[in-house]
């Protein structure tokens, strides 16, 4: 599965997996404890694959992001834990990604990021490679294709 299906729910804690989609909204399936909630069209919701990060050159999607952490900490969970202090946390993401813009990507949104990552490494989600997505993009596609029929 890729980025595409993955949830973050403002005021919700962790990651979510959408599940389907109702008139009134989507029900999602949280990574955390598999709880399902019901959530309404006027939630602030937003799709990890459209999520950027801010560099000094350009935006960086997360997907790229997780791949850069996925390749420093060789597939497995982080080595801070995002409750670490600022200092600690800021060392880390700029050993992951040195040119960030520091004066836009603030610490809670560092704590945010390797919180998703170690959640989607728990929960085997952790293919952030292009051919993830887009298989996963054809997956979607052909199930579209099926329910149109």
């Amino acid at each position: 599965m890729g980025l595409e299906k993955i949830l973050s729910v403002a005021g919700k804690p962790g990651l979510y997996k959408l599940i389907t989609q109702t008139r009134t909204g989507f029900v999602a399936e949280s990574l955390l404890d598999g709880r399902k909630i019901s959530v309404g069209l006027r939630s602030n919701v937003s799709v990890l694959s459209e999520i950027a990060i801010y560099t000094l050159d350009e935006e960086l999607p997360l997907r790229e992001v997780f791949i850069k952490i996925q390749e420093k900490e060789k597939g497995e969970k982080t080595s801070v834990s995002h409750k670490d202090e600022k200092i600690k946390l800021e060392e880390y993401f700029f050993e992951v990604l040195p040119n960030y813009d520091e004066d836009r990507v603030y610490t809670s949104d560092i704590k945010k990021i390797i919180q998703w990552y170690n959640i989607l490494v728990a929960n085997d989600l952790a293919d952030f490679s292009k051919e993830a997505q887009k298989e996963s993009e054809e997956k979607e596609e052909a199930e579209e294709k099926e329910e149109k029929e």
